[in-house]
């Protein structure tokens, strides 16, 4: 009997280690950012701090694990076989979630989703249980489900959001206050003070807190308990004066010192209150299977009431889960790119924005815009004067091929970012609520940067657009959490046949998404974004804007074949594939004309020239996407309007006109690709050609129309299709004449 639970029981722990690869892919945004993005200490070091801190928050995590016992539902008003199935549905859930939010590069709330599948698994399983049950009604849910803790789990979630973001922007305010963006300034008693602050501060909360979850912490009770203002005190006098001693006599820029003892404490925090997101539900497992066996009865007549009692947690078990999480940390590429996202959205300067903006970030932007005057009209001039003279950043003279080394962020605010999350989430560890790391490490960098001004009129739509994103990512992760866990459960308590199967998509999907992640990653690096600012001369240019006209040749190619293949056999499908590589192509264009500044910017003072030159190459790479953009949506919308096939005699002169813009395209790629430029005026004689060819398939379209064309949608799509590849044509020759001049005038120069 005990075999088939025996067999869930090693699933769930492969389940497990799975679940903290791909949850910390996207947690490890929680306490990296603030140390990467202001470049205080050596990546390599930021690793091995946060690693050590890692380990430390396993040993502390053993106190929250009660949350994935009895923290949902009341465990006794389920035999195991219940249970089982509920833990099941869990895991396969958030792992599959997690690793779609870690694909498209956008930091959830692990917190969030283990409380919601929790939730779903057991309203499933209780409504089973309740429909099975002649006696009992929909009303009697709440026996089944702990409804009382879990709202008061989903009420500090959602306070957390409100809570971290209005702390760290009022944190931050006063901090500026004080250090200015000229802290290096500052006197060496005021960086003391603000040191002996940041790391009492963290060393009350984060270590005296945390042991509260710790086998140890009875053994050094007596201590701590009712001494609070004592030890904190103590503490600020004690780290003050090391702080004082660290400037003066070793020189030890306190900032750095802090960034890294409050990288190791919100590294600690995280694996403390966020392990049980990962493993607690494994391990609530095997003490249910324990409880199970030395019962002797059968698995859907044990009661699981065991677990409502306290059981400590396997030191071990939590440093292996520790191990684990240490080495995805260090070879993680999601969990580069979700760090990417939490630093963009708060950077100072500005750059390359992730999101666009939307309706909400308008209003948002327009109201901050108006309360911002109303304050300019209350506030006195002088004391607006005097808050100004603290914010303006001074001016770093840097060699223009050095800019890019530029932080996102200063030292003062990846400070504020480290103490103030790790205070808010110790505190909230020490009182045992699974309060979202995620969430509270998220709203207080956002917080902060939006007191330091980095959100600029520039930039701001975009940030709070990107900020709305990813907390309706949140709000979308609990209601997919609950649903999709609550679906799950419902198969599984069917017929436990379907456990194999969902464990075999779940490995199927993961595998596809690694498999999508990486060549996205690859065609990422293949890009050629303007989002550096290198030295670039003449010869830069040329190689740069080579290589551009190049990829798009051959990518228009490619994406007119399939549009003139696809309409010929009426695929809609793999119309809106095309339309969505059209789409792409569009906006990596728009991307290249948006970094056109910072272009300009990083040209030599003998290649200023250049710059009206790469204007134009750009205005006609873009004519000339948006001309295949066009074919291609007015393809697409033909074909899903269910309209007629087009005649044979169309299709069969567009299939030549194909041919034909093909043989040319693939010549301006080898051209391009080789720096062949001498062969454009041979390129050119051959558009000619093929617009002829456009020509006359216009005026046997207009014959056909006066004898045996009988549909008007056909006509007008093909007409479309034909005066756009003419625009199309017309914009390449543009490109390629204003190339030639360009290169003919710089090869006479040199």
């Amino acid at each position: 009997m005990g075999d088939p639970y025996i067999l869930m029981l090693v699933a769930l722990a492969v389940l497990a280690i799975v679940d903290l690869v791909v949850g910390v892919s996207n947690d490890a945004v929680n306490f990296l950012n603030s140390a990467i993005g202001s470049k205080a200490i050596s990546v390599r070091n930021i690793m091995i701090i946060a690693s050590v801190g890692v380990f430390f928050g396993a040993v502390t995590s053993s106190g929250m694990m009660e949350v994935a016992r009895k923290g949902i539902f009341n465990p006794d008003m389920f035999v195991f076989q219940d249970i089982m199935f509920i833990f099941m549905a869990v895991m396969i859930t958030d792992i599959l979630l997690l690793d779609i939010f870690n694909s498209l590069g956008m930091p959830t709330s692990t917190t969030v989703s283990i409380v919601f599948e929790l939730l779903g698994a057991a309203v499933c399983v209780s409504l089973i249980k309740i429909g099975a049950n002649d006696s009992q009604s929909i009303a009697d849910i709440w026996d089944y489900i702990n409804h009382k803790k879990a709202i008061e789990i989903i009420k500090g979630i959602l306070l957390s959001v409100v809570v971290a973001f209005s702390v760290g922007a009022i944190v931050q305010f006063v901090s500026r206050l004080v250090y200015s963006f000229n802290f290096e300034k500052r006197a060496a008693y005021v960086n003391a003070l603000f040191g002996g602050f940041a790391i009492t501060a963290i060393t009350y909360f984060i270590i005296i807190k945390g042991m509260k979850g710790t086998p140890w912490y009875k053994d050094m009770k007596f201590l701590i308990e009712g001494d609070t203002i004592v030890i904190i005190a103590v503490g600020f006098v004690f780290w003050s004066l090391m702080s004082y001693l660290l400037i003066k006599l070793f020189k030890v820029n306190v900032l750095k010192f802090i960034i890294g003892v409050g990288t190791f404490s919100l590294a600690m925090a995280f694996s403390g209150n966020d392990l049980v997101n990962f493993v607690g539900v494994p391990i609530a497992a095997w003490n249910s299977y324990e409880a199970w066996e030395a019962s002797g009865l059968g698995a859907n007549a044990f009661s699981m009431g065991i677990l409502a009692k306290k059981v400590p947690s396997n030191v071990w078990l939590l440093l292996v889960a520790g191990a684990i999480m240490v080495i995805t940390l260090w070879t993680s590429s999601k969990a580069q790119k979700v760090i990417k996202t939490g630093i963009d959205l708060s950077r100072q300067g500005d750059g390359h924005e992730k999101f666009q903006p939307n309706p909400v970030s308008r209003v948002v932007v327009r109201s901050a815009m108006t309360i911002n005057k109303f304050i300019s009209l209350v506030v006195p001039k002088q004391t607006l004067a005097y808050i100004d003279s603290k914010f303006q950043k001074p001016v770093i003279e840097l060699p223009k091929d050095k800019t890019y080394e530029l932080p996102a962020f200063d030292l003062v605010r990846a400070s504020i970012n480290l103490v103030v999350a790790g205070i808010l989430i110790s505190i909230a560890t020490s009182m045992k609520l699974p309060l979202s790391t995620t969430y509270v490490t998220f709203m207080v960098a956002m917080g902060t940067s939006l007191a330091d001004r980095a959100w600029g009129r520039e930039s701001a739509v975009y940030r709070v657009a990107g900020v709305i994103n990813v907390v309706g990512g949140w709000f979308l992760t609990a209601l997919t959490a609950f649903v999709a866990a609550a679906i799950v459960a419902f198969l599984i308590s069917w017929d436990m046949a379907m456990i194999p199967v969902l464990l075999l998509l779940v490995g199927f999907l993961i595998v596809r998404n690694t498999l999508k992640h990486r060549k996205k990653s690859k065609e990422v690096q293949k890009q050629m974004h303007i989002e550096r600012a290198e030295l670039i001369t003449i010869n830069g240019v040329i190689e740069e804007s080579s290589d551009h006209i190049a990829g798009v040749a051959q990518r228009v190619d490619k994406l007119y074949t399939n549009v003139v293949n696809d309409l010929a056999n009426h695929d809609l499908n793999k119309l809106r594939k095309t339309d969505k590589h059209v789409g792409r192509l569009n906006e990596e264009i728009d991307n290249l004309k948006d970094g056109v500044f910072y272009f300009i910017k990083s040209l030599d003072d003998t290649s200023v020239e250049a710059s009206r030159f790469y204007i134009m190459v750009l205005g006609y790479l873009q004519d000339v996407a948006q001309s295949i953009s066009y074919i291609s949506r007015a393809s697409y919308k033909h074909v899903n309007n269910n309209h007629k096939n087009l005649k044979k005699g169309q299709l069969k002169d567009l299939k030549y006109i194909d041919n034909k813009l093909s043989e040319l395209l693939i010549k301006v790629s080898d051209v391009f690709a080789t720096r062949s430029f001498d062969k454009l005026d041979g390129i050119l004689v051959d558009k000619h050609s093929l617009l002829k060819d456009v020509s006359n398939s216009i005026e046997k379209q207009v014959a056909r129309i006066r004898t045996d064309e009988t549909s008007p949608k056909n006509t007008t799509l093909y007409f479309s299709i034909l005066l756009e590849t003419k625009d199309l044509l017309e914009g390449l020759m543009n490109l390629l004449q204003t190339y030639e001049e360009f290169y003919l005038t710089t090869k006479n120069n040199l």
